[in-house]
């Protein structure tokens, strides 16, 4: 079949086809360029994918790694042994999982997310940490879901960490550096504060910046009245000290004169330390007051020289002890001598005048070692309840007999006194040594002296004064019109031997002996003077709580003691007597041969003991010196009480403590007799114990003397 031919075409649609055509090489050369531009781009994004020096890695929504670069490659699979990098999440740490997870929702939702410090485990014991960065990606496919596929890239913050565990390491050291010179300049600041001595710190232009309390209440000042203020404003002569400071950092610069911000003026002793730096130098400046070492080294110089008059008291108790033996004896012997003469000699005998001067220059002397010994001793008085008024009283009856006629003596006592517990002759001896220093006080003038006595309760401050316990106390006042003291006399008035009297008129003993027996008494002495006005000395005495009965008066002297009268037929009584001192013992030999006694006397303590033993019933009574050379009188005491037990032996000493008299006692004697005594004292005892025979109470001494 023969087809027809085809009609030719328009000519303009030969146009419109040629214009497609041209259209269609158009944007064929378009999608060649783009294909070219895109095959370009890809190689451009695989270059860079792989040269991208950070772990890179394409995730699908599985966790499968699409593709990984290489350096992805290299952290996480470091060796061909370790896991192959198929999957991210088996290489994040477990603990780390929650965080990663996290992140991959957040990009679903977000397009992009991070998480940071992530740790990832790579190998079989290492670690990367970094920051992982995550990007959604879509991919259009035709007829499909679009492909959703992340981006991942893995920041290492290894470095960054070590650098910032570095710097936190760094800030922990700091802050505890910080902390530690925070709580140094509190411990400096407390140091400052509670330091003893006064600190100043000040700067280069001598201006203060630091000023310890210490310093405000020694220079009476506040610190911020003081801070800024010149160093010479409390210290005067600080900067000619200060000059000495230019070779050395510290020095002693010794005792200066300070001023409070009053005026006041006060000792210290400033010490400083220089500290140079870079600023300049900060000068510190220690100051202590010295009024508190002054006031302790006043005292300790008081208390010094309170040992040494206590050493200078035990000193003349010594000497006293040693030297009474001997002296005794020879006052015993010069005033039982003139006792003998005067018995000689007729009542018209001008030789009594003599005898009667000597017998009072004895007296003296022995009184004189009777105060001695009454200062000296440490045995306690024989104290008993006394009556003051009565003590007053007797003085008074002393005193009128020696009274010179233009002093008059004035008594003032109150009635209804509590009796004290005292040793009334060494109570009657210190108020004697006060109302005569009254009267050599007052002189050839016109003048009166006042005796007071009451009961009064001291205050506080007089307590602590004179050193008195809280109580009842009674005040015997002596109080004269005479010259008065100054204050260093006042001061030395109760030491020993210290005297105002001319040479050969005083002993300076007189308120010694005062002073010891207030002490011996638990009481106190006390004095007030004005010079041109007068003085008053004070006796206290610890007032008593109960009352006493009047004393009875006094007795008549009894009559010269003879020797008892021996039973018919019977010789006189026999005396031996027993003293290392000859003299003595031709005294007393003669003495008891007078009063009607048989009197065998001994010098040597051994042959006495040898002829009692040759006839123990030779003698009626044994009267034996204490202290004798070689064998004491303890020592024949002992001898004799072998030799005959029931013999009467009386010890004789001039220096009778309680110790003699104890260990006496102990060994069996039956009196203790002090020397120098009166004759008729030493005759009384013999009589008495003549009479009491050897069936008389042992143990009991003879009444002491006023020496005792």
């Amino acid at each position: 079949m023969t087809v027809p031919p085809r009609p030719l075409p328009e000519p303009w649609l030969a146009d419109t086809l040629a214009q497609r055509v041209a259209e269609l090489e158009s944007q064929n050369k378009i999608l060649r360029y783009s294909q070219a531009n895109a095959e370009s781009a890809s190689e451009r994004f695989e270059t860079l994918f792989s040269s991208v020096p950070l772990p890179l890695m394409v995730v699908d929504e599985h966790d499968m790694v699409v593709q990984a670069n290489s350096m992805a490659h290299r952290r996480f699979q470091p060796t061909e042994f370790d896991r192959p990098l198929v999957s991210l999440m088996p290489f994040v740490r477990e603990d780390h999982l929650p965080k990663v997870s996290q992140a991959f929702a957040l990009a679903q939702h977000e397009g992009q997310a991070e998480a940071t410090e992530v740790v990832f485990a790579i190998g079989d014991s290492g670690q990367l940490t970094g920051d992982l960065h995550v990007r959604r990606l879509e991919t259009h496919q035709e007829g499909a879901e679009p492909l959703v596929q992340y981006i991942c890239a893995v920041i290492d913050q290894g470095p960054l960490l070590a650098e910032r565990q570095a710097l936190q390491h760094s800030a922990s050291v700091l802050q505890e550096r910080n902390e530690q010179l925070y709580a140094g300049e509190r411990r400096l600041e407390a140091v400052i504060n509670s330091a003893l001595d006064a600190i100043i710190c000040v700067d280069k232009d001598q201006r203060i910046t630091v000023f310890n309390p210490t310093a405000a209440a020694l220079f009476q000042c506040a610190a911020s009245d003081a801070l800024g203020s010149p160093l010479e404003r409390f210290l005067p002569n600080a900067n000619e000290a200060l000059g000495f400071m230019q070779v050395s950092t510290q020095a002693l610069l010794g005792e200066l004169t300070a001023r409070t911000a009053s005026g006041k003026e006060l000792s210290v002793e400033v010490s400083v330390s220089v500290e140079r730096h870079n600023e300049g130098e900060t000068t510190t400046v220690f100051a202590r007051d010295l009024t508190a070492r002054k006031k302790a080294e006043a005292q300790r110089e008081v208390l010094e020289a309170q040992l040494r008059e206590s050493q200078k008291m035990q000193a003349v108790g010594t000497m006293a002890g040693g030297i009474a033996h001997d002296f005794n004896n020879i006052l015993g012997a010069i005033l039982g001598n003139v006792e003998l003469a005067r018995g000689d000699l007729s009542a018209d005998s001008p030789a009594l005048v003599s005898l009667q001067e000597i017998d009072k220059a004895g007296r003296r002397a022995r009184e004189l070692v009777r105060q001695i010994l009454t200062f000296s001793r440490n045995e306690a008085p024989q104290r008993q309840p006394l009556c003051l008024a009565e003590v007053v009283h007797e003085t008074e009856r002393l005193l009128h007999v020696t009274l010179p006629p233009g002093i008059g003596l004035r008594l003032h006592l109150a009635p209804h006194t509590p009796p004290v517990l005292a040793d009334a002759t060494q109570v009657e001896q210190a108020l004697l040594n006060l109302c005569t220093n009254a009267i050599h006080a007052i002189g050839e003038h016109r003048g009166w002296v006042d005796i007071q006595l009451q009961a009064l309760e001291p205050d506080t401050r007089k307590r602590e004064r004179l050193g008195l316990q809280p109580g009842t106390y009674v005040r015997l006042s002596v109080q004269d019109s005479g010259q008065g003291m100054d204050a260093a006399t006042m001061e030395r008035i109760f030491e020993p031997f210290f005297t105002t009297k001319p040479v050969g008129q005083g002993t300076g003993l007189g308120l010694a002996v005062v002073h010891g027996v207030m002490r011996t008494h638990d009481g106190a002495a006390d004095v007030q003077s004005v010079t041109g006005v007068g003085s008053t000395f004070s006796l206290y005495f610890p007032a008593l709580s109960t009352a006493i009965a009047p004393s009875a008066p006094p007795e008549a002297a009894p009559p010269p003691a003879h020797a008892p009268a021996p039973a018919e037929g019977q010789a006189p009584h026999h005396v031996f007597y027993v003293d290392d001192d000859t003299a003595l013992v031709f005294l007393v030999e003669r003495l008891l041969r007078r009063r009607g006694y048989r009197v065998t006397t001994f010098t040597d303590p051994q042959l006495a003991a040898e002829a009692l033993r040759a006839n123990p019933q030779a003698c009626d009574l044994l009267v034996t010196d204490y202290n004798m050379p070689g064998f004491s009188g303890v020592d024949l005491l002992r001898e004799v009480r072998q030799i005959r037990p029931d013999l009467p032996v009386a010890l004789a000493s001039g220096y009778v403590t309680t110790e003699i008299e104890r260990s006496a006692l102990a060994e069996g004697a039956r009196a203790l007799i002090h020397k120098p005594n009166d004759v008729e004292e030493l005759c009384a005892t013999v009589q008495r114990l003549l009479l009491a025979g050897p069936s008389g109470p042992p143990n009991a001494p003879v009444d002491p003397s006023p020496a005792a």
